[in-house]
């Protein structure tokens, strides 16, 4: 084996990925309050601009669609050119969103800024690092796309209590522009350190059976197994942002939002809960993925999430376990993050992984349509968030048994072949 100054290739790559797993999870962290910070935002917006909620959460959509549907172009581009750069203008990018959204006076605005930069720019980072880490850790790949994809809802645990109190203290503009100046800075420069394996890395074995043929992305269109992932992210992704959008509305409604819990203020209190759930379940299903198979763990957590959403609006009236349960419903949620793009790079190889997991990452932009203002739109003409949960529920479960009816033997007759 050879060796560079006495430390082995195989050491000196070791060593190189764990740190490049640490930058990823920093500039994951730096994107993260734009989407799972936007709770604390939404009353204050709302307020000031004079608009209803269902207008004002297309600017929520927007963010979701382009952070999502510009993703195939943006995993091209990393594939093709590189990760330092591209990722590095992404966090910049997603940083001058909030600070240029402190300053505007119209919805338009907002959906120019808030939705518009924020959405380009956190989808940058979110696939350029996510495809970066599958290539990194190919005997590890549910676990290291679990500990990036949790950073996405760690790095609102840290931010959350701060936001909320600054809002308060000196208004929800003040908050943007402060925010989103420290957010870009650290996520660019966390970013600027991020590089690709080279072909004198020395990476184990993967400890999963995979692909290694490297399906070319219009290749991988055309076949059945990638458009029943496609269909089951969007559904678990739809009944997710369902519930992260709408979650200040939803909890003002059942009375949550003026209760202390535990001598904190409900809403934070269930939000900081959440962060910690939905960045934990991430690389703890990866992990467990890793040894039990991807579909077996994907009926686990999607059934339990189905479960746990049905309890929590049961449970409504008790502030306390309406706070906790919440938390289990992220915990059951945000796996889906580890969970397909770590089963569509074992499917369909590594060589093309960012610009493929760019082409499902749609789903979530689809989710977001269903999930934002098709969700405010139903609880306006019903006057109630119940039918809201009964089509989550729904769709939970359904993705929890298609995971094993047919999405196993789809890829297993799919690999044989």
């Amino acid at each position: 084996m050879a060796t560079v100054n006495g430390v082995s290739s195989a050491q000196s790559t070791t060593s190189t990925r764990w740190i490049q797993l640490m930058l990823g999870l920093v500039a994951m962290m730096s994107i993260s309050s734009p989407q799972y910070g936007w709770a604390f935002f939404t009353k204050s917006l709302q307020d000031s601009l004079g608009v209803q909620l269902s207008t004002l959460q297309w600017t929520f959509t927007i963010l979701i669609v382009l952070q999502t549907f510009f993703s195939p172009a943006q995993g091209y581009l990393i594939d093709k050119f590189g990760a330092r750069l591209l990722i590095a203008s992404g966090c910049l990018l997603s940083g001058l969103g909030w600070i240029a959204a402190g300053y505007v006076t119209t919805i338009t605005g907002l959906y120019l800024t808030y939705g518009l930069f924020c959405g380009i720019g956190t989808g940058i980072v979110y696939v350029g690092v996510v495809g970066l880490m599958v290539r990194w850790f190919p005997d590890r790949r549910g676990f290291a796309t679990g500990i990036v994809a949790a950073g996405y809802g760690f790095g609102a645990l840290l931010t959350n209590t701060p936001i909320y109190d600054m809002i308060a203290s000196r208004g929800y503009q003040h908050t943007l522009i402060v925010f989103g100046i420290i957010l870009g800075i650290v996520g660019a420069s966390a970013a600027l350190l991020l590089r690709l394996p080279t072909a004198d890395d020395v990476l184990p074995k993967p400890a999963v059976e995979v692909s290694s043929a490297g399906t070319a992305p219009m290749q991988m269109l055309k076949t059945k197994v990638f458009w029943l992932m496609f269909v089951m992210m969007t559904m678990m992704s739809t009944g997710g942002l369902m519930i992260i959008s709408q979650f200040g509305a939803f909890s003002r409604d059942f009375g949550v939002t003026g209760v202390t819990v535990l001598g904190m203020a409900a809403l934070p209190l269930a939000l900081n809960i959440d962060r910690i759930t939905n960045g934990l379940t991430r690389p703890f299903f990866g992990w467990v993925s890793d040894r039990i198979g991807r579909e077996n763990t994907m009926a686990i957590a999607f059934l339990l999430e189905a479960a746990s959403v049905t309890l929590m609006v049961l449970f409504r009236d008790n502030a306390l376990v309406f706070v906790l349960l919440s938390g289990v419903v992220f915990f059951g949620w945000g796996e889906i993050f580890s969970l397909f793009p770590s089963t569509l790079t074992d499917t369909f190889g590594a060589k093309h992984a960012t610009t493929n997991y760019g082409l499902l990452y749609i789903a979530q932009g689809i989710g977001s349509i269903l999930g934002a203002p098709v969700a405010a739109y139903l609880r306006e003409q019903t006057g109630s968030w119940l039918p809201v949960f009964a089509i989550i529920i729904a769709m939970d479960a359904l993705t929890g048994i298609l995971a094993l009816i047919a999405l196993k033997p789809m890829r297993r007759a799919y690999s044989a072949r």
